[in-house]
């Protein structure tokens, strides 16, 4: 029998009787995450109209689908960070993308710890996977901001499990990714979902925020996001037909998220909803049956939730709560940090109520659209450009090439939905800009907001991402032009 079997069986025992004294090992339900990339609240269950999805459709009627759940940051490595600890990244200094990947790491402060660790200490069996069928070998996207043991997770797959052992699994799904960065792959990939569906959104049929214009290039990459969410619900329900066919449908608790909206100017990286409203579906056993939660829910709480549906006791110290609770208080307000994206510097910090979101941009002197070696090679950010530069956006959309951004920014949600007019000099809203003003000054404060990031770790950062091997192609002089950008506008106090 290999060591890791043994352990396993070990930990089980073990963990069996510290975590939940009394209860057998086949009573206590199995845990998976399903958490995908780049993808917004686009499902027909959330009101999209120009798909349907009927797995997560049916998932939702079977279990609570929350309306109103929010990432506390809006890219992929802060956010995983932050709900596989069950704390706010910007407590644990993990908020940087990418960041501890050079010669200076990051360690989870003391008592932190990833929860995949508590899983296993009680018996759990934990694994981390791609979908469909990631060779049931390959271990999943993880693509945390500190340094971690890969023996939190016992393998790629729960198939490996010992009998009878309950499991904690993640599948990450690649999500709005599919439709990959240019005008190309976008078409690409729609004409392979017609294929497969025996159709392909029109483009012509996509509704745009305001703030984009009806650009070709940009209709024909939304309508593949709409593809993608398709085959989005599609692998889902491949992943809920494996249960059924295993036998652990009626015992596994499926938590369907997404790791922050969809990758757009205004959404991924940036905290207006359109980069932090996520879709959250929590559907198995014990779970109530077709109830909708509309109160604000943050994605770290799937942390301790998980922990309480596996009897395992929650720690003091986490900043997650269990949202399923009998005795849960909802929260009255999210949080949410953006902060460096790859080479670009930032520091952005929000709080959402049900009706106003308040945002304090602590470098107001940078563009919107600060240069970006990621996103600016996207055809959508190449489109977008050229319409500004041609003279062809209206007022609306010229936003997102403002030189620089307002300090604050203050937006009512209920009358302005896609956050468009900013209230924050406005005297009638005076009472409701001090009051969040307070409130976001006492929550950094509260949680050790860890701020700015050291110019040692910047510059231990830009190593790695930079590619000695690609020295001097225009790719890395793009990233070299970006970097001393960065640098100069610091110098100048921007």
């Amino acid at each position: 029998m290999k060591r890791s079997a043994v352990a396993c069986i070990l930990a089980l025992a073990i963990g069996l009787i510290a975590a939940t004294p009394g209860v057998a090992a086949h009573t206590r339900p199995n845990i998976l995450w399903v958490i995908i990339d780049d993808m917004s609240a686009n499902f027909s269950c959330y009101g999209e109209t120009l798909i349907d999805t009927p797995h997560l459709d049916e998932m939702a009627k079977k279990g609570v689908k929350f309306t109103n759940a929010y990432v506390t940051a809006p890219v992929c490595s802060p956010n995983r960070s932050a709900f596989i600890t069950g704390m706010y990244q910007t407590s644990i200094g993990a908020h940087h993308h990418r960041s501890g990947r050079g010669r200076l790491q990051i360690q989870l402060p003391e008592g932190i710890r990833p929860v995949p660790e508590l899983f296993q200490e009680a018996g759990y069996y934990t694994t981390i996977t791609g979908w469909p069928n990631q060779g049931r070998g390959k271990l999943g996207k993880t693509d945390y901001n500190f340094e971690w043991n890969k023996e939190m997770y016992d393998g790629a797959d729960w198939s490996e499990r010992a009998e009878g052992q309950p499991f904690f699994a993640q599948i990450q799904l690649p999500g709005g990714k599919h439709r990959g960065g240019t005008r190309e792959s976008a078409l690409k990939f729609a004409n392979r979902m017609e294929q497969k569906f025996g159709s392909k959104t029109d483009p012509e049929k996509v509704v745009l925020p305001p703030y984009y214009p009806r650009d070709p290039v940009l209709l024909e990459d939304w309508a593949a996001y709409l593809d993608s969410v398709r085959l989005t619900d599609a692998f889902l329900g491949e992943i809920l037909a494996r249960l059924e066919e295993e036998g652990d449908a009626d015992n596994t608790v499926v938590i369907f998220m997404t790791d922050h909206g969809i990758s757009h100017a205004r959404g991924k990286q940036f905290l207006y909803d359109e980069g932090l409203h996520v879709p959250l579906v929590i559907a198995g056993p014990g779970i109530a049956a077709g109830e909708v939660r509309d109160d604000l829910v943050e994605h770290i709480d799937i942390t301790a939730t998980s922990l309480a549906l596996a009897g395992i006791e929650i720690p003091a110290s986490m900043q997650s709560q269990n949202i399923l609770a009998t005795d849960y208080q909802p929260r009255e307000a999210i949080f949410a940090a953006r902060d460096r994206c790859d080479e670009t510097v930032d520091f952005i910090r929000c709080l959402r109520t049900d009706r106003y979101k308040y945002i304090r941009n602590f470098l107001p002197e940078r563009p919107h659209l600060q240069p970006n070696r990621y996103k600016d090679g996207k055809s959508i950010l190449i489109a977008l450009r050229e319409a500004h530069a041609a003279g062809t956006l209206n007022e609306t959309q010229e936003m997102l090439f403002a030189p620089t951004r307002p300090a604050e920014e203050l937006y009512d949600l209920a009358a302005d939905p896609d956050e468009l007019h900013n209230l924050a000099a406005d005297p009638a809203h005076r009472k409701q800009l001090l009051a969040l003003r307070g409130q976001l000054q006492e929550k950094m404060k509260a949680i050790d907001d860890k701020g700015a990031e050291s110019e040692a770790m910047y510059d231990s950062d830009m190593d790695a991402y930079r590619n000695p091997k690609a020295a001097g192609s225009p790719r890395e002089e793009i990233l070299e032009q970006n970097i001393a950008l960065m640098k100069k506008w610091a110098a100048e106090g921007k």
